[in-house]
Order: C-alpha cells, then structure tokens, then sequence
C-alpha cells in the first residue's frame, strides 16, 4: 500500500482541524505559537498572565519569553479563559509545565475526547506520577490515538533565532502524527514521525534530569572528558529505564532520544543544565529556583522519575545522584565522587 503524501494528509485533517490553541504562555509555548503562525495557521492561545496577554495584542510581544520575537497578531486570538480557547479548538497544544499541568486542566469544563491533543510538555505529572499521554487518556478520556507528542532536541531560544531544528511527532495514529508533522514543518524546522509515543515521553522526562547532572558536574569543577563519560552512561541508563517500563522496538540513538539528551545536557540555552550548575555551585533548591525566571523540570521529574524506577526495578545510578542531592540534602560533592566511580 502506498502512503499518501504529506499534502493530501494535511488537506484531509484541514477539513476537521480548523482551530489551533496553546496552552501555556513561556517560551516553547511563544516559540510554536511562532511556528504555526508563521505557516500561516490562526492560533488559539491560552496565557494566565493578563499583561502578557495585553501586550501580546498590542505589540505582538511576549514581554517575559522570547521577547525579540515579533508575532503576527493578526493570527492570534488570545485569552486568561482557558475554557474559552479549548471551545474553540480541534487541536490542543500543551506548553504548560507538568508541574502546573495538573492544576489548568482541573479548570476545563469542555469535553476533551474528540480534540486532538498534542503534548509538548517534558515530564511527569507530580499528581500521578504519570507521562502526559496516560495522564489524559486515565483522566480526560482522550483515546490514546487521539494524543501525540512533539519530542526532539529544540530549544525554543534556537527556533526563536531561525536555527535549523529538528522535531519527531509521535502518535499511535500515523496519519494524525504527520499532520501534526505539517503544522510544524518550516524552513528552520525538519519534521519526522513515530509512533513510539511513551517511549518519547519518558526520554523528554528523563534527559532533563540527567541535563542536571552535567550541570550539577560543571558547577562542581568537572571537565569535558567527564562530561562525555557521564552522557554516554546517561544514554545507556535511558535505554534501560524505557525499556523496561514500555518494550518497543526503538533507536535509542534517534534524535527523539539521544539527539534531545545531548543539547540538553550541553547547551547554554538548557534551563535544566543551568538549575544543576546552580547547585553544583552551592545554591540551595530554593536558592536556584530563584535564580530562574524559567521552570527547572528536571526537578520535578527526578522524584518521579526514581519512585517510578524502584517500582520497576532499573538501575539508575545518575537518577539515584540526583535524586540524593536535590531531595536527600546530600551533598554534591561527595555524591559526584561516589557516582564517577560507578561510571565507566
């Protein structure tokens, strides 16, 4: 069997799919309003922030992420009702941190089972300690093939700039994965799909707290070549945790896992690596999140991300570090010490 083209998958859906809405108002949420803009597509945009939002109509700025960016407003519609946007769309796009997902979903009142929802969170529901595909088909009774996750290495500060990225949209339903892939397509953005939607989510969760890890090593004094040790082992305790919570045959190396892991850990732009710095310096958790005008979610998902692997039983020597430092008090100094000689 043939597979149709991209074009007359997009020209199907686009006689359902009408409305676009994001929900969320930071810097990944700014950077696919930006995007799908940008493909000429009217975006639905929830913001709790009432100034945002007034500045965003006035001068079609994001005054707190990405702020150089110039939205086209003509496209938008935005609102602080979250209900009145999800009325109004056939496709949800989630931007909101996991750690604050939980708390605006409980605000809907809209049936969420016959939208398409697209998860472009990174992390665990501190709630349920569940991924967010799970989290909606147990709590809103959206059909799994109804769920699709954008995963990849792209910051938004890059896609902000026009820097070539890469985006893999996984979903069970291949034909709505790529017409989300079409959504998102750019010039500056390459699209791939998948349909590995669980094991894209708990890579998204955990390359952020092994982002902390290489950040908590730098503010401690490590080097490069420690750097590059700790990553490769990263990787290898990555294939085993999902593996052992969702056997599927998969490519570890893909950029959906290794590739988002990598820029992560090593980029400037990484909120993660940045919060581990921080700690690795001194900084107390508080202290850290102080610093940050931007959610950590390598913090939250470290707790859900250890509670879940005892529960199945993975070996997880850089969790366990994390973990020690952050919720344990333990110092990073010797925690590191301990954790380098179970590297290899």
């Amino acid at each position: 069997m043939i597979a149709k083209p991209r074009k007359a998958i997009r020209n199907e859906y686009l006689k359902r799919t009408q409305n676009v809405a994001v929900l969320g108002g930071g810097s990944w949420a700014t950077a696919l309003v930006k995007i799908m803009t940008e493909n000429k597509r009217k975006v639905h945009w929830y913001m709790r922030n009432e100034q945002a939002k007034n500045r965003l109509e006035k001068v079609g700025r994001n005054p707190n992420y990405l702020s150089s960016v110039v939205l086209q407003k003509r496209r938008l519609f935005i609102s602080t009702d979250i209900n009145e946007i999800v009325e109004k769309a056939d496709v949800i796009v989630l931007a909101i941190p996991t750690a604050f997902l939980d708390l605006e979903l409980k605000k809907i009142t809209s049936n969420l089972a016959d939208k398409i929802i697209v998860s472009a969170v990174k992390g665990v529901i501190p709630e349920t300690l569940q991924i967010v595909g799970p989290y909606l088909n147990e709590h809103f009774s959206v059909p799994i093939e109804n769920i699709a996750v954008i995963a990849g290495p792209s910051h938004a500060e890059e896609v902000a700039m026009d820097k070539l990225s890469y985006l893999t949209i996984a979903c069970t339903d291949t034909k709505k994965a790529e017409f989300i892939a079409t959504l998102l397509k750019t010039s500056y953005v390459r699209t791939a799909v998948s349909n590995d939607i669980i094991g894209t989510e708990y890579a998204a969760m955990l390359k952020n707290i092994y982002a902390i890890a290489a950040g908590i090593a730098h503010g401690l004094g490590y080097g490069d070549n420690f750097q590059s040790v700790l990553m490769s082992n990263a990787i290898r305790e990555m294939k085993r945790y999902i593996r052992n919570v969702h056997k599927l045959k998969r490519n570890i190396n893909n950029s959906a896992y290794l590739g988002d892991l990598l820029v992560t850990g090593y980029s400037v732009f990484s909120r993660n690596r940045t919060f581990g710095t921080f700690i690795g310096k001194g900084y107390t958790v508080t202290a850290a999140q102080a610093e940050m005008n931007m959610v950590a979610e390598g913090y939250y998902a470290a707790k859900s991300a250890k509670l879940l692997g005892i529960n199945y039983r993975t070996l997880t020597p850089i969790i366990d570090a994390v973990y020690a430092v952050l919720y344990e008090g333990q110092s990073p100094e010797k925690t590191f010490l301990k954790l380098s000689k179970k590297l290899n």
